[in-house]
Parts: structure tokens; sequence; C-alpha cells
């Protein structure tokens, strides 16, 4: 049975966190009040996974998971409000080593979270199952690049898919800062990730690579040097693609392998209407969604990357991948930037 420590400054949320966990077949070994005790009980308790809150007196969510990320590696599940403070709090906690996120629906305390309970339990035995260090390593690896982007010769009009889920936000992000301007590709990024999330996700991105990424709306047109994030809860399809300008739509049709947005919906309709070089790349996550979808970027004649198990703080997206005997490269994180370049150099 997973053991779980829940912390929250509200001892309202303590219990009602408390008991949908015991409810769903997860033991709740302990709580915290705060960031101070949830360090210390880590290490006294050695849980399987930890429920964190962001904003909590003494020491706060950001604070506790770099202090247990150094000390007691261990997966960690942040907990935060529908709000623009806490996304961007939560997206440098997960950058300090927290693994995945889930959004408290209807704000800080509120029964609505009892609502939500099988999905609540459902993320929490996902990031029992993670490796802690995995995510935050790549963080402490500088990319490597075989050649300088000046004087590298690049194939016209490239597109990059990249789908990642659980462990996710950092291994993007490196892959992102390292990829060169001049390779002009037109970038599609599939992140499970909470509505309210995805667009500060996109303004990390922005903000940390050579490419103007956004988070996509419906209609967006993008050219090289662009790339769009899907919105979270909505599907991201390429519906037009002329020129070297692609068009995208979001809609919210029936979840594909229980999510929304699934990166196959975009992968598949990437490889159905563009014609241009395709590169795709799967990376950390748990479930099945981007297998098909490789598989249709490898029947276009694309180039297929998934990040390997040692680097991926769930193996699962990568894995069934790789088992459909469509993935070109199986690469640690710090290689797939590499890859993805070289894949579009012209041949000399």
């Amino acid at each position: 049975m997973t053991k779980a420590l829940v912390v929250d400054d509200s001892h309202f949320m303590r219990t009602v966190i408390s008991d949908i966990l015991e409810n769903g077949g997860v033991e709740v070994i302990d709580t915290a009040a705060n960031g101070k005790q949830a360090v210390k009980k880590v290490e006294e308790l050695d849980p399987d996974v930890v429920t964190m809150d962001v904003e909590m007196p003494e020491m706060n969510g950001i604070e506790a998971v770099e202090a247990i990320t150094e000390r007691h590696p261990t997966p960690i599940l942040m907990l935060s409000a529908l709000t623009t403070e806490d996304a961007d709090a939560t997206l440098e906690a997960m950058e300090k080593g927290a693994v995945d996120t889930f959004a408290k629906p209807g704000g800080t305390i509120s029964t609505e979270l009892s609502g939500h309970s099988e999905e609540l339990v459902a993320a929490v035995e996902d990031v029992a199952a993670a490796d802690p260090t995995a995510g935050h390593d790549v963080q402490q690896s500088a990319p490597t690049t075989s050649t300088p982007a000046a004087d590298a010769d690049y194939v016209e009009n490239p597109t990059l898919l990249i789908g990642a889920s659980t462990g996710g936000p950092n291994v993007v992000e490196s892959i992102l800062s390292a990829l060169p301007g001049e390779a002009k590709f037109r970038v599609l990024i599939v992140q499970h990730m909470p509505d309210q999330f995805t667009s500060r996700f996109a303004n990390r991105l922005d903000q940390t690579s050579e490419y103007d990424i956004k988070e996509a709306a419906d209609g967006d047109r993008i050219s090289g040097g662009e790339g769009l994030v899907a919105r979270g809860d909505y599907h991201m399809q390429v519906s037009g693609y002329s020129n070297g300008r692609l068009r995208v739509r979001l809609d919210q049709s029936e979840r594909r392998h229980s999510v929304r947005p699934a990166i196959d919906v975009t992968m598949e309709s990437a490889a159905e209407h563009i014609m241009d070089p395709l590169v795709a790349v799967v990376l950390t996550g748990m479930g099945t969604d981007g297998a098909d979808g490789i598989r249709a970027v490898k029947d276009a004649g694309g180039s297929t990357f998934a990040q390997d198990e040692a680097t991926s703080a769930v193996f699962g997206i990568p894995e069934r991948a790789i088992e459909t005997g469509c993935v070109d490269e199986v690469l640690p994180a710090d290689r797939l930037t590499e890859a993805i370049t070289d894949s579009i150099r012209r041949s000399t």
C-alpha cells in the first residue's frame, strides 16, 4: 500500500485530503501543517509520496520541496489553488524537484475537492511511482549540441512535436532552452497539465528559449521560430498547413487515454497535414498517450525519439512508444536536443 504524508496549513484540508486518500486505498501515515514539519517527517517516516500545499507559514511549499529533494529525495505532488500566483509557485516547486501538480478546484479550502477524489488518488499513485531525482537532475545538466548553431545547415520548414506528462515540465524546458533558433522549428507541445497552468508554463518556456512560445488559442497560426503549448483541458489539432505555416484547432472532444489534451491527437493530426520534415519526441509520464502519435509520425516519414528510463521520472509513455518499434532513438534527457537538431541537418 502506498504511504503518503499530507502537508497543508489548513486542518480542514488535511482532513479532507487524508480521508480521500484513505478511502482510495492510500495509507496516510501522518500529516504536517507547514514545510518545516514536512521536511522533518519525511526524514523520520520515509513516505512513498508527499502531497504538498504551496502557501504555508514558517516554510512554504517551494522551500520544503527544495529541502526534501536535497536531504531525502521523495516523490512530491503539489496541491495548488487555481490562481496565477499558485501556478507560478507550483512551476517553481517543480523546478526544485516536485514531480507533478494537482489543482484544488474551487480554491484553497473547498469541499469541491471531494468531487475529484478518483483523480486525486490516481495522481498520488502516479507520483508515488516516480523517480524523485530524475526530473530534477536534468535541470542540472546542460544539454549538448554537436556543432555551433551558426555553422549548421538545416532543412526548411521543420516541425517539432513534444509530448510529456508526469515529470515532464523540467525536461521540456531543458529541450527548448537549448533548441537553436536558427533551426526555425514550428514547435507544438502537449504537456499533461491542468488548465490555468498551461499559460504560465508557456510563459516560462518563452522566457527561457529562443522561440516565441505561447499557450494555444483556437485558430492560431505559427511559422518558424514559434511554438504553442496545448491549453489545459483542450485537444490541440493541426487543422491546416501551407507555405511553412500551420494552423491549430482546439476542442473539448472526448478524452483519449483519459486525458485532454492528448499527445496522440496533436501528433496524428500533424502527421496527416504536414508534408515538410517532422520530428516527434515523447518524454517522461504515466500511461500510453503518445504511442499512436509516434507511430503516425514514423509512418509519415518523420524522425522519432523517446526519453530513456534512467532519466524519466516515470517511464510509461516512452516505454509504450518504444514498444511500437517506431522510435528511432532512445536517449537521456540531456541528449535529446542534439538528436532533434541533428535529424534536420542537411546531408553534405
